[in-house]
């Protein structure tokens, strides 16, 4: 009886257990946005295509720093052209970053943006980036990546300095996955 009890107690310690892991994988992402709007980290722009704005501020500038990161496993080479640029509020602005694929095999990249500090980022308005697709390069090969972007004249006046950072993705697994995919489903269509 004593054994049953204890088993007993065990079996709930473990569904509880579960269900609390289970629970807490669904509360990741709405904590890692909490935790990226108190730090500032991760700063995202959701401020994609043309923007509506009528008016170059030219009584300030704004410094924008550009930076690249490529996790471990890509290979890459990847750089702004342009480590820094001063820019007024409402001015679009062009430039541009380099990716080389040096490896053997073709390639394909994504990259995912970040601005810091986040405050920022609703004002920052990428009207063309090279961040919205995803980059193939043949083996060897080397491209120039646009960004077209522009800063809103309502950008806080103490934010003076605004990062854009750049995380480049290998994503040719699942570039071939989804081809491979695809290409099936034209064959059975056929049929």
């Amino acid at each position: 009886m004593h054994e049953q009890v204890k088993t007993k107690r065990l079996v709930v310690r473990l569904a509880t257990a579960a269900v609390l892991m289970f629970g807490f994988g669904f509360a990741l992402v709405p904590l890692y946005e909490v935790f990226c709007d108190i730090t500032g980290l991760n700063g995202k722009n959701f401020n994609e295509g043309p923007a509506a704005i009528s008016s170059v501020d030219r009584s300030r500038t704004v410094k924008i720093q550009f930076v690249t990161v490529n996790p471990a496993d890509m290979p890459w080479e990847f750089r702004p052209n342009e480590r820094t640029m001063r820019v007024f509020p409402g001015e679009d602005k062009v430039t541009a970053f380099y990716a080389k694929n040096p490896t053997p095999e073709w390639m394909v990249a994504q990259a995912v943006p970040s601005v810091t500090p986040s405050e920022a980022a609703p004002y920052l308005h990428k009207v063309n980036c090279f961040c919205f697709d995803r980059q193939p390069l043949e083996a060897g090969a080397d491209t120039e990546m646009p960004l077209v972007f522009v800063i809103d004249p309502d950008l806080p006046r103490h934010i003076s300095t605004i990062t854009l950072s750049y995380a480049l993705y290998d994503l040719t697994d699942n570039q071939k996955v989804t081809q491979s995919s695809h290409n099936n489903d034209k064959g059975r269509a056929s049929l």
